[in-house]
Formats: structure tokens, C-alpha cells, sequence
């Protein structure tokens, strides 16, 4: 996929000589409009890193190897490799692929907690992220403390955050709970916060990896209803999600990765259907829900 900057007026010769409607004012009116348009830009986003092929060596062997003039032994992992996409305002994005095809390392990505090894990010709007439920919780601070964290972390000042306090743990449903410390909790009461948290935050764009399938079935019916008040909003988002189910009904466009390559673009029941077929194993229910 070309990038905005790729694009070049002059491959059109003088736009007065030929048609009016492309002079360089309208062509540069088109691509301001275009660009408006979009919440998400990635341009040729790669991540690479390195890991070591064996466990970290005891002190004894790693003197030893010293000793030997032996080097650590690594491998480069391309997690994300030269993917482009953009994504306009109002568009819910499902995210797809095998364990290890670069979703959470693109999402995290875009919500800027990894940089680029190469290419760029540009993203237009307030981000509310849902990575992992109860990430950047701190366990020794009670529920209230942390929502207040989360509050500040999103840019909302003490005053914000008070007026949405209520609200946040109401949806919760946490009880006495809000009071105790997180590392109390249980994974169903961090997820329901986590939640909570996120959804209230106002977001302009919601990045969601892997939440929906947490919690128990009344939370998952609050959660869903939450989600669909955000879409009726025109609120743009990135679902990660293992539950191709959930992808065709709540996204209405998605990508398919693979060993970090961009290989689909299409409308969620589209890329799911191809994704199913590529794996050979079908569109039954078991597998769109627990794939």
C-alpha cells in the first residue's frame, strides 16, 4: 500500500495545461482531506529484536567463554516486518493471525510503548489501550489509586478524573473492593477495572488485544454493550482477538498477519473466511470462537 508521501503531483505534468480540477491547489485540497480522514497511518513499520538462543549462562560459564573468546549466540526476530496500512476515523479493525504473526507487537506499536525499528506511526487522536487487563496496575496500590493512574497516564486531570470516578466503578462493580489493594484480586476483578478504566477514558482510538474473551458471561454482556455505544460513536478501533467470531461481528475491516507480514486487507467476514481456509480447518462455531 503507498504511503501519503509517496504520493507525487508532478508525475502529472502541469495540471493547467491539462484538466483545471487538478491543479496543484485541488490536489493539495484532495490529499489534506484524505489525510484528515485518518486515524492511523503505518508506513513500512518494521520491529526487530534479539534474543539469545540459550538460557542466560552462570557466572562459572560465562567466565569460562570469556576465557575462550566465545560470543553470545542471538537470533534476530522480526516481529513486524514492512507492513503498511491506514485507517480512517470510524473504522473497528479486527487484527488476525497465528500466535507469534506480530498482532500484540503492532499494537503495542501503535500505542507507542515499542518504537519502530524502521518506518512510521502516525496516529491522529486521544488512545485509550487494552493490551492486557490489569497492565500498568500497581499491585500495592488499592483499585481507586490506580484509576486515578490510569486517569492521569490518559491525560485527563484530577478534576476529569473525579467526575468519571463514579462511573468507572460502577461499571466495575467492584464493591468494597475499589478500596484493597490490586494484588487482592482475582483475574475477572482486574479484568473488570481494566475495562472500566479504558472505556471511560473518552478515547478518540481504543486499542484492544485479546480482552473480550475475559471475564464472566454478565461482564462480557456489559462489555459488548459498552463496545457497541463506542461504535455508535464513530470511535475508531483495533481489535486483536483469537475469537473470529467476536471479529465478524463487531469489526467491519481487518488485517491478517503472518510471521509479521501483512498478507490480508478486506472486510472482517472476508479475511476471517480466507484465514479459516488457509489454516484448512473450517468456518464451524469451536473454531470461530477458540481459534
Amino acid at each position: 500500500m503507498s504511503s501519503l508521501s509517496d504520493f507525487d503531483s508532478s508525475s502529472f505534468g502541469d495540471p493547467s495545461e491539462t484538466d483545471p480540477g487538478l491543479s496543484a491547489e485541488n490536489i493539495l485540497k484532495v490529499h489534506k482531506e484524505v489525510t484528515e480522514q485518518l486515524a492511523i497511518s503505518v508506513q513500512n513499520l518494521s520491529i526487530t529484536y534479539k534474543t539469545q538462543f540459550e538460557r542466560v549462562p552462570t557466572v562459572k560459564k560465562a567466565v569460562a567463554g570469556l576465557v575462550r573468546g566465545e560470543k553470545n549466540k542471538f537470533k534476530v526476530v522480526e516481529a513486524v516486518n514492512d507492513v503498511s496500512f491506514d485507517v480512517k476515523h470510524g473504522t473497528i479493525l479486527g487484527v488476525i493471525g497465528h500466535n507469534g504473526a506480530g498482532k500484540s507487537t503492532l499494537l503495542r506499536s501503535i500505542a507507542g510503548i515499542l518504537a519502530p525499528t524502521t518506518g512510521r506511526i502516525e496516529v491522529r487522536g486521544n488512545i485509550s489501550t487494552l493490551l492486557a487487563l490489569g497492565l500498568g496496575f500497581h499491585p500495592q496500590l488499592t483499585g481507586r489509586e490506580n484509576v486515578i493512574l490510569g486517569g492521569l497516564a490518559s491525560g485527563l486531570s484530577r478534576e476529569e478524573i473525579n467526575d468519571k470516578f463514579l462511573e468507572i466503578a460502577n461499571f466495575a462493580d467492584l464493591g468494597d473492593f475499589i478500596d484493597l489493594p490490586t494484588r487482592t484480586y482475582s483475574s475477572g476483578m482486574n479484568a473488570r477495572l481494566a475495562f472500566s478504566v479504558a472505556v471511560h477514558m473518552d478515547p478518540d482510538i481504543l486499542l484492544i488485544d485479546e480482552a473480550l474473551s475475559t471475564g464472566d458471561a454478565a461482564f462480557k454482556r456489559k462489555a459488548r454493550i459498552k463496545m457497541e455505544e463506542l461504535m455508535g460513536n464513530a470511535r475508531t478501533m483495533l481489535v486483536v482477538s483469537h475469537g473470529l467470531g467476536t471479529i465478524k461481528e463487531l469489526c467491519n475491516d481487518a488485517i491478517w498477519l503472518d510471521h509479521g507480514r501483512l498478507v490480508g486487507r478486506g472486510s472482517a467476514d472476508e479475511i476471517v473466511d480466507r484465514y479459516t481456509d488457509f489454516v484448512d480447518s473450517g468456518n464451524s462455531a469451536v473454531v470461530l470462537e477458540d481459534f
